[in-house]
């Protein structure tokens, strides 16, 4: 136990020093020397008025080597299909999206960076119902002519004021706009239902480019859209050439910055962390009711509730403030991150002690049992660093998806191990119903072990596969069902392990013979007959209560 406090104690210090990094729905990302030639930078639900801004600080790429008219580099966005199915992202992630021709009909707009003209060229493909905001750059040679009727007119203005201390240096400014015809740089509004073609410019500073665009999306437009960057050149096999950028991502639907799918969180936390809490309040009535076959592993129980509860509700707050501001307030993270790496360990842990039998019916631990303590445990504070390290790194960082890796296989080890006690439990109780003269008894006991055996796998399978399965089918605004249902079926999960292991006379868990001494006295007593009709007091357990217990 003293090294899952260690490990609890660095991983808190662990959770503070990551936190600071995470910016929620405003997203930073600076990546050095990178070689991937896709880059997930968010998936994020929008609505009607919803808007969408990148910015773009910073580019270097290797200029000399590389032909970008055949393969390209800059941004992609596009919308997933009616069930939450990306619907380019999983055709072929070894192809370039730049290069590709649309294959369905949902919206698709490309930014595509010309390193040489410095431009960008906005290409949106099928039906749009966007609104592009964004710099346009527009070519010299066709605006000269308005250069120069604004340059006479210019003329005629400074005749008029020609006693004017400024006149010399108004005179010189029509010369210079057409002595230097370069591009004209103007800032937008562009339809993309009707224009499909749009060419931004691209501000150039040394050897960095940067640029940037707002899309605002219409009614037609609402959907769940990924935003990508790309470097085609290295899509090519044996090619990892590396590049750096900087880019700041701003996400906003009309009433605050989380995701369509996430509006209703906030409240959907508070709500079900009030059931919990009531939950816990009646745990506890029951525990001060039945006293006298009350458990440490009951207490710990109500310690499980009751912190599920406060992480429910930390992470109602947490969302509040990211829908309000952008990102999260670290002290209300932090409290948090600290509930839910409790609740986690305590879950585990009440479920494995539950499985052994401690405390209901021994004090001690077998060797193996130990081992198994010594292994979740670990784990389940390594499931819950992985998850904070997920939660405050952005997914175009290459170690966001070896952390979800990490805390994927952690999570399943930990599920399969915690089954293991209750499987020797059974086993042991089979022997045991076939050998010692109690079958009636112990058959009781295999059947509750069996029933927890059943709830156990179905929470697992449930809660890991059913619900992820259904949140990739429902439509990108009912995909807060998942946390609903992963919320609901915890509750029934608790209320059912609670019910079987309530503290009460008529448990059959409860009924068996505290140790094996006991059991051997009372069958000593019984065949010498010689103290018939005695009574006996025997001291329980627990040590609070003595029954009496006739001798035949």
């Amino acid at each position: 136990m003293a090294v899952g406090h260690r490990v609890c104690f660095v991983a808190g210090f662990l959770f503070i020093l990551l936190l600071p990094g995470c910016e929620a729905r405003i997203h930073k990302l600076t990546l050095t020397n990178e070689i991937r030639h896709t880059i997930d930078l968010n998936d994020f639900g929008f609505y009607a008025n919803g808007t969408l801004d990148v910015y773009l600080h910073s580019l270097q790429v290797p200029e000399t080597s590389v032909d970008f008219s055949k393969y390209p580099v800059g941004f992609s966005l596009s919308r997933s299909r009616v069930n939450g199915v990306l619907s380019y992202t999983a055709e072929d992630l070894k192809k370039c999206l730049l290069t590709q021709n649309a294959t369905n009909a949902e919206p698709l707009i490309r930014f595509l960076i010309n390193i040489k003209n410095q431009s960008v060229s906005v290409d949106a493909v099928n039906k749009q119902d966007n609104i592009l905001i964004a710099k346009e750059k527009v070519e010299a040679d066709k605006d000269q002519e308005k250069v120069k009727r604004d340059s006479e007119q210019q003329s005629k203005n400074q005749d008029k004021s020609a006693e004017h201390q400024d006149k010399r240096s108004d005179d010189k400014k029509p010369e210079q706009a057409v002595q230097n015809p370069e591009a004209v740089n103007v800032t937008g509004t562009f339809n993309l239902s009707s224009r499909h073609h749009v060419t931004l410019d691209l501000e150039k500073n040394g050897s960095i480019y940067s640029f940037s665009f707002r899309i605002r999306f219409g009614s037609e437009a609402e959907g769940l859209y990924s935003l990508k960057f790309h470097y085609c050149r290295n899509s090519e096999p044996g090619f990892n050439e590396p590049y750096s950028f900087a880019v700041e991502v701003r996400e906003k639907n009309p009433h605050g910055f989380l995701s369509a799918a996430e509006i209703p969180l906030p409240r959907l936390y508070l709500y079900m962390a009030g059931v919990f809490f009531i939950a816990a309040l009646v745990w506890v009535y029951n525990l001060m009711k039945h006293s006298y076959s009350v458990f440490k592993i009951h207490w710990l129980m109500a310690a499980l509730a009751f912190t599920k509860s406060m992480s429910l509700v930390f992470h109602s707050i947490n969302y509040y403030f990211i829908n309000t501001k952008g990102h999260p307030i670290e002290g209300w993270a932090i409290m948090y991150y600290i509930t839910h790496l409790l609740k986690g360990a305590l879950l585990f842990i009440t479920l494995a002690l539950i499985g052994t039998g401690w405390a209901f019916v021994k004090y001690i631990l077998s060797d193996k049992e130990k081992k198994i303590f010594m292994i979740v445990i670990p784990l389940q504070v390594l499931a819950n660093v992985a998850y904070i390290i997920i939660e405050s790194t952005e997914e175009g960082s290459s170690e966001y998806y070896v952390w979800k890796e990490i805390l994927f296989l952690v999570d399943l080890i930990c599920c399969g191990a915690i089954l293991f006690p209750v499987v020797w439990s059974i086993r042991h109780l089979q022997e045991a119903s076939s050998t010692d003269g109690k079958a009636a008894m112990n058959l009781e006991k295999l059947k509750l072990f069996r029933h927890y055996y059943v709830m156990i796998v179905c929470y697992i399978y449930f809660t890991r596969i059913i619900a992820i399965l259904l949140k990739f089918t429902m439509p990108f605004q009912w995909q807060w069902c998942y946390e609903f249902l992963v919320e609901v079926s915890t509750l029934i999960f608790f209320v059912l392990t609670g019910y079987k292991f309530r503290p009460a006379s008529n448990n059959p868990y409860l009924q068996l013979p505290q140790d094996e001494d006991d059991v051997e006295n009372d069958e000593v007593v019984t065949e010498s007959g010689a103290l018939e009709g005695i009574s006996k007091v025997k001291k329980t357990s627990n040590g609070r209560d003595r029954q009496k217990e006739s001798t035949l």
